[in-house]
């Protein structure tokens, strides 16, 4: 079930202050940049965010689950999305600890 998009303008507006927050659609769902580093996705009107060991400690005990079938765990954010100073913490921490997006090879 792809994600509604109010829910998806919602949480972009309330991290919108951690960055350059850019919001692509990717497979039905979406995928979140933080100055040009892809931190999180919103699949099925859920919050997830890239599992970084700064993250961790400042959510205390994340939830994990993955965010489709077959991915990876990540951190499930739910009971903060109305906190939007916490939640740009944790996308200005995560990206922080995420390295740099490879430069993209040019096409010949």
């Amino acid at each position: 079930m792809a994600s509604d998009s109010y829910f998806v303008e919602y949480v972009v507006e309330q991290i919108s202050p951690a960055g350059d927050i850019i919001c692509k659609k990717m497979f039905g769902e979406y995928g979140l940049y933080c100055d040009g580093k892809f931190f999180g996705m919103i699949c099925d009107d859920k919050f997830f965010v890239k599992p970084t060991a700064p993250g961790k400690t400042y959510i205390g005990t994340p939830t994990e689950a993955p965010p489709y079938p077959g991915a990876k765990n990540c951190f499930l954010i739910e009971e903060q999305l109305d906190d939007s100073a916490w939640l740009s913490e944790l996308v200005r921490l995560t990206a922080a600890a995420l390295p740099e997006p490879k430069p993209k090879k040019k096409k010949k």
